[in-house]
């Protein structure tokens, strides 16, 4: 039987915590606007970008004063392309794959909740994670997205634990997970190595820090 208590669950998100995406949101991005006519932004300026989503981070990277209209076409244009390229360097940051098996191995129970939009989720699970990771929540026109609590509290119902939350963990790499965490009163593992600063995290009070993937690991099997 495992180490861990009956029926634990752990949440994570997905881009900057599981996968880096980073440099196919930011060709994506730079696409986007170059076809449009706009400057291209930096890798570290997309950096700061991400974390509510991709139309957040098109809004975010086009330049001020965009008419409605107008922002519209460039984010379809963006969502359009970036789905046709989304692997093409998007991978799982070393020693994911391992923990995730390791945990799954243990009995505990696997799920993702992210901003990105569904089909997207879909993709990139069904490439890294289909065996490892059976619930994967991205932003849909029902589910208010992070960092409300409602695609948590759904990832939690999915995974039966309604009546376990004192056993589930959220996993995330930013402020905004922190805040989702916090809103659904989980505690929050945030990890080092995504699009936020190690700096950055610790200034926002997070349970517990994980500076490698195996962290995490030790950090739900001592509770």
């Amino acid at each position: 039987m495992s180490d861990y208590q009956a029926k634990t669950g752990v949440v994570f998100d997905l881009d900057g915590t599981l996968l880096n995406t980073l440099e196919d949101l930011a060709a994506s991005t730079n696409h986007t606007l170059l076809h449009f006519g706009y400057q291209a932004r930096t890798l570290e300026e997309i950096k700061g970008f991400v974390g509510n989503g991709i139309k957040k981070l098109v809004q975010r990277a086009m330049p001020a004063g965009i008419l409605s209209d107008d922002f519209q076409h460039y984010y379809n244009y963006f969502r359009q392309y970036y789905y046709r390229n989304i692997k093409n360097k998007t991978k799982p940051y070393p020693g994911i794959l391992k923990m995730l098996k390791q945990l799954k191995a243990e009995g505990v129970l696997l799920a993702i909740v992210s901003n990105k939009f569904q089909e997207g989720v879909d993709e990139l699970c069904r490439s890294f994670f289909n065996d490892l990771i059976p619930i994967a929540i991205g932003n849909q026109k029902e589910i208010m997205p992070k960092p409300a609590p409602d695609s948590l509290y759904l990832a939690i119902h999915k995974l039966g634990l309604d009546a376990n939350k004192d056993k589930i963990f959220y996993v995330g790499d930013s402020d905004i997970d922190i805040l989702t965490s916090r809103n659904a009163n989980i505690p929050i593992i945030a990890v080092t190595w995504g699009f936020r600063s190690k700096e950055e995290l610790i200034g926002l009070n997070p349970e517990y820090l994980a500076k490698k993937p195996e962290d995490i690991v030790k950090i739900i099997k001592e509770m």
